[in-house]
């Protein structure tokens, strides 16, 4: 970091390392691994991960001005869940925390990855007054500036893969994460992603079981 590093560039490595982390978390679980949680009431991996991805989405729309890729790429008939801007999870109960189900790892994460696309290309061309800007959200209804809505955003994203990491490392059998991936080793593909007609990655054949002690009503 110099003294000329900016908030778009400090903001952007927040937002690799959040993937990169999150992508040596999750890759080669398979879906036994998704659903399993330690205790009825907590999140499993695989409901936290659609969770960030889905706040990642909506937040980073808004902020854009654009469509959540959720409705116009396809993702929420992908996942056979309603095509709706609002619900990111936040405010879910623990019955529909558990009753979660994700195509694979593999396509949980290619979501992500066409969310995290969206973050590189706004923060590439980002403003350097833009924190100050003031968005209002048509979802959640109220108004907030780009900093605020990007330090709730990062804040919240950085929580949930922390606990997805501990999940995994509780998993029966202890699946180690995959090592070796930095934030420069990964990719980021495209914003037109998998159900548009892309190449859609091989649902993941591992095994992961989840562990979240927040209790779902403390989602944010």
């Amino acid at each position: 970091m110099t003294a000329e590093t900016g908030w778009q560039d400090l903001s952007l490595g927040l937002f690799r390392r959040l993937r990169a982390e999150l992508v040596r978390s999750v890759d080669g679980l398979d879906d036994a691994a998704l659903l399993w949680a330690p205790s009825p009431g907590a999140n499993p991996i695989g409901w936290l991960v659609w969770h960030v991805a889905r706040a990642q989405d909506r937040d980073l729309s808004e902020v854009m001005a654009a469509e959540q890729l959720w409705l116009t790429d396809g993702w929420a008939d992908h996942f056979h869940l309603p095509a709706d801007a609002r619900d990111t999870g936040h405010g879910h109960s623990p019955a529909q925390a558990a009753a979660f189900r994700a195509p694979g790892a593999a396509d949980l994460l290619a979501y992500q990855a066409a969310v995290h696309d969206r973050a590189e290309r706004y923060l590439a061309d980002a403003p350097a007054g833009d924190p100050a800007r003031v968005v209002t959200s048509p979802t959640l209804r109220d108004d907030h500036t780009v900093q605020e809505r990007l330090q709730g955003l990062l804040t919240d994203s950085l929580a949930h893969v922390g606990q997805i990491a501990l999940l995994r490392g509780l998993l029966p059998g202890r699946l180690p994460a995959r090592s070796g991936n930095r934030p420069s080793d990964i990719p980021h593909p495209s914003g037109s992603a998998v159900p548009n007609g892309l190449a859609r990655p091989a649902s993941s054949r591992t095994s992961s079981r989840t562990v979240s002690r927040t209790s779902s009503r403390q989602r944010a």
